[in-house]
């Protein structure tokens, strides 16, 4: 009896050491990572530098810029099945935490967009410094809010790409189709949803009188009442529509959309680039079963489907042709190993 039990622990352990070991080569990416920290004149910030292994030649690189939230460099190790994949195509990645995570100085909840396309400025100055970057090919990879911060950016910096991920076009808008979508998956009647658009007025309200938080937390409803700092970052930020910046672009830029986006009106954003960005320049991809952040239906609506996919098949946890899509867009440029 004892020799059973002694055998079945032992299988027990070899399968969970099996599996451990497993769950470690699959998060084990082909890349060189670096920490590094900017010096600013508004703080210190803080990041990862990632190089290809055994380069050669001079190399591209994509400029990370988040979006809302208060995100570290790897977005709790989101980025990096994609910084694997630039890396195989001579790509370096650099990207930054926020302002308060991880050393960065100061708080992301104090920063306009225009503060954020500064700080991006500042990060494409200190590459340029890296021997082995091309300054010529440098671009920017960008997720939601980072829609308002690339276009300006483009006025400021020759970027050699853009490549926009879900992103609006209009703040207040774009909030408005938020709020009745979550509301309507939620299943809640349209006279609530009507009740809450009228208070979201009138907030808005105080934002266009430039109320203090004093003011706002008066008529505040305490379901959905912002913090002093988010009410900062609101106020700064509110009236942010990217619709004239787009005209900023002159160089290649690849738009990315999921149909099944709760946050951002796509047909919308969609609409507005084709109208505005020089058809030359533009590739559109739109997939189907994608959300917000390019995962599957099936993998946002079950929790434990994310947390297996993310150990055993880091690789796979956004929707097939995501990456295939970045890939084919950046073989049109010069390659760089």
């Amino acid at each position: 009896m004892k020799k059973k039990i002694m055998i079945s622990m032992m299988i027990i352990v070899l399968l969970f050491g099996g599996a451990g070991l497993y769950i470690l080569k699959q998060n084990s990416f082909d890349m060189d990572e670096q920490a590094v920290e900017i010096q600013t004149p508004q703080g210190k910030l803080t990041g990862t530098f990632v190089l290809p292994k055994n380069y050669v030649d001079k190399l591209g690189l994509v400029l990370f810029i988040h979006g809302d939230g208060p995100i570290d460099t790897s977005h709790d190790d989101g980025y990096k099945p994609l910084w694997e994949r630039l890396a195989s195509l001579g790509y370096a990645s650099l990207s930054l935490n926020k302002r308060g995570i991880n050393g960065s100085d100061g708080n992301w909840l104090h920063q306009s967009i225009d503060d954020r396309v500064e700080e991006a400025r500042q990060a494409i100055a200190w590459a340029k410094e890296q021997p082995m970057i091309d300054e010529k090919q440098i671009g920017a990879w960008g997720a939601s809010q980072a829609g308002w911060v690339i276009p300006k950016l483009a006025k400021k910096e020759p970027l050699a790409f853009s490549l926009l991920l879900s992103p609006a076009i209009n703040w207040l808008s774009q909030g408005q189709y938020y709020t009745r979508k979550e509301m309507e998956k939620d299943g809640v009647s349209e006279a609530e949803i009507q009740d809450k658009e009228a208070y979201d007025l009138k907030v808005r309200e105080l934002l266009e009188k430039h109320a203090s938080y004093e003011e706002y937390v008066k008529i505040a409803r305490q379901d959905s009442l912002m913090s002093k700092d988010k009410w900062t970052f609101v106020s700064k930020n509110f009236l942010s529509d990217a619709t004239d910046d787009l005209r900023n672009f002159n160089s290649p830029v690849l738009l990315m959309l999921g149909e099944e986006d709760m946050q951002v009106d796509v047909k919308d954003t969609e609409r507005v680039y084709r109208d505005i960005v020089k058809p030359e320049l533009l590739t559109v991809a739109v997939f189907p079963n994608a959300d917000h952040g390019m995962l599957s239906k099936q993998t946002v609506n079950s929790n434990l489907r994310a947390v297996f996919i993310s150990l055993f098949a880091p690789r796979q946890i956004t929707i097939p042709g995501y990456m295939d899509e970045i890939e084919k867009f950046l073989k049109k440029f010069p390659k760089h190993t």
